[in-house]
């Protein structure tokens, strides 16, 4: 049964993300968020802590999405996926323009329901080489499942 087979999944690190100008310049146009801090260098190094570019902590966030196809991979019986919700997000680090990043996801539940589960997931965003992460949540997500 895929709910105890997600009960029982050992916590999954996924594959690395690059962050780069262009990720980073194409959310700043999807989201109309054009600040100095995530587009300009050399503004954003001479009057920020950041010590140049940042990305979006939305950004970060957003690819959760991305990151989940890799801790899915493999389990079978679910027709979609969508976000349910957060109990929880943290931004903790920025995440500088050029970095790679991964989630670290592990099962905190899963509610059970007539054609869907909602897994409950402790993820963490790590920034490569960096000892504190990118975020913190708690994530929730609707799989839809086959009848």
């Amino acid at each position: 049964m895929l709910a105890d087979d997600l009960r029982d999944m050992a916590p999954r690190a996924t594959e690395w993300i690059e962050m780069d100008a262009g990720r980073v310049s194409a959310f700043a146009d999807a989201t109309a968020d054009w600040q100095f801090i995530h587009l300009d260098e050399a503004r954003a190094a001479a009057e920020t802590p950041f010590g140049g570019c940042v990305a979006h902590g939305f950004l970060t966030l957003s690819m959760l999405s991305a990151m989940s196809n890799d801790v899915m991979s493999g389990l079978s019986g679910i027709t979609s996926r969508v976000n349910y919700g957060f109990d929880r997000i943290r931004f903790i680090s920025p995440v500088r323009v050029g970095k790679r990043i991964r989630g670290r996801f592990t099962v905190a539940s899963v509610d059970e329901g007539e054609g869907w589960l909602d897994v409950h997931w402790d993820v963490e965003v790590e920034i490569e080489g960096a000892e504190r992460p990118a975020l913190a949540a708690n994530w929730i997500t609707r799989l839809y499942l086959h009848q």
